[in-house]
């Protein structure tokens, strides 16, 4: 009797543990970057404290950062639970940087019609076209990338042969074929159907306990969120347009002081987005050359020509200010476009008009009468005549009579009288 109450209770407790099996999950739908690694890591911290069995990522990415996806598998090396990433839904990709992570990882899994690949580093040259480098320092990162794809999937027993085609030949395939050439260790329909296959495997000296686990997602917490969407090219370029803005609007305007500390505020924020960001210097630079161009022309009688370089110097540097980073961190023509537009309205209207302003010669006094217009109070010939301006009747002279009531212009002042002539 007491054997088989002795059973009783280790099918019990058998079953109490398989019912407690718990798998993390996390989704990435997106670019990858540093937001994207930040919560990565944190996912596998909280998935080992719990004790999951392993931590799932359900990915869909177009690429991102190398540098990012360099550090989420330095992560998965290191993970203490088993790491599995899963390609899906249909027809979601593993693009460029995503396909390091994919292989990466201790389990790599794709759904049926998704795909991976074309992991080459990219450069946008001036005419915005994205093309294969072939100077010294390109081809150096093209083998030193290559390299690093080669000892994933060395480290997990991948195929070598196609990890280094996706990235010196951009190689793309389906996942079907991912399968066929071992690149990927099985495909799965849905989250259920990894469980099961998933279920037995053993990893890392442990046997996966997944068939009838519970899966609990691991959400981004909320710096995590707004990491993802600060750090993003298009926001660190609307801060650098507020920079500019800001700062010249201040010169332009002195005593606004509003614009000025905005353009202060955003100049910091661009100094840490840069450190964060890949950033191309020479982008940087043709900017900086566009502002220069812009204001000379405020002082330059160039009939536009600065100002058309200006133009030109945005806009190429703008299209090269993200040239270094990976797929889905771009700069594209929706922004760039408008930005010079409204750049270059900001300094012909705005700026121009606001330094002008500053440089013209101070009037005072009787001078700011000069070129008001007013009505005759009586006739006005060379013999003189009388106006009414600014509170006071004044003598008018003009060598063109002029009736009374008829508008005229004030041209100049001798001691008490104003001289004047119609007005059109």
């Amino acid at each position: 009797m007491k054997h088989w109450i002795s059973i009783a209770v280790a099918g019990m407790a058998l079953s109490a543990a398989v019912q407690a099996a718990q798998v993390g999950l996390i989704k990435i739908d997106g670019a990858i970057g540093p937001a994207t690694a930040s919560y990565i890591s944190r996912a596998i911290d909280v998935a080992t404290a719990q004790g999951d069995e392993c931590l799932i990522l359900q990915l869909d990415t177009p690429g991102g950062l190398l540098d990012s996806a360099s550090e989420i598998v330095q992560k998965f090396y290191a993970s203490k639970v088993p790491t599995v990433v899963y390609v899906s839904p249909a027809p979601a990709r593993a693009g460029s940087a995503g396909v390091f992570i994919t292989m990466a990882a201790d389990v790599a899994v794709m759904a049926p019609h998704t795909r991976i690949g074309a992991a080459h580093p990219i450069n946008l040259n001036l005419t915005g076209g994205v093309e294969k480098t072939e100077d010294v320092e390109k081809t150096k990162q093209e083998n030193d990338t290559a390299s690093f794809a080669q000892s994933i999937a060395e480290k997990r027993n991948r195929s070598v042969a196609w990890a280094k085609s996706a990235v010196l030949d951009s190689a793309s395939i389906t996942a079907e074929d991912a399968l066929n050439r071992k690149v990927i260790d099985f495909l799965a329909d849905d989250t259920p159907d990894l469980l099961k296959q998933l279920n037995g495997r053993e990893i890392g000296g442990k046997t996966l306990n997944t068939a009838n686990a519970t899966v609990v997602e691991i959400p981004m917490n909320l710096f995590e969120h707004f990491s993802e969407l600060f750090l993003r090219p298009e926001v660190m370029f609307i801060l650098m347009l507020m920079v500019i803005y800001g700062i010249i609007g201040e010169l332009s305007s002195p005593g606004a002081i509003l614009p000025g500390i905005v353009g202060a505020i955003a100049l910091i924020l661009v100094l840490y987005m840069s450190a964060i960001l890949p950033v191309n210097v020479t982008g940087l630079v043709l900017i900086a050359l566009a502002i220069a161009l812009f204001i000379t022309d405020v002082f330059a009688t160039t009939h536009g020509v600065l100002t058309a370089g200006g133009i030109l110097s945005f806009f190429l540097g703008a299209l090269m200010l993200f040239s270094d980073a990976g797929p889905g961190f771009g700069l594209s023509l929706f922004w760039i476009i408008p930005a010079t537009v409204v750049t270059a309205l900001f300094f012909v209207f705005v700026v121009g008009k606001g330094i002008g302003a500053q440089f013209k010669p101070v009037r005072a006094g009787t001078e700011t009468m000069l070129g008001q217009t007013v009505n005759a109070l009586s006739r006005i010939d060379p013999a003189g005549g009388k106006v009414f301006i600014e509170g006071e009747h004044w003598n008018a002279v003009s060598e063109t009579p002029v009736e009374a009531g008829q508008p005229v212009e004030i041209t100049g002042i001798e001691g008490l009288t104003l001289k004047v002539k119609p007005k059109n």
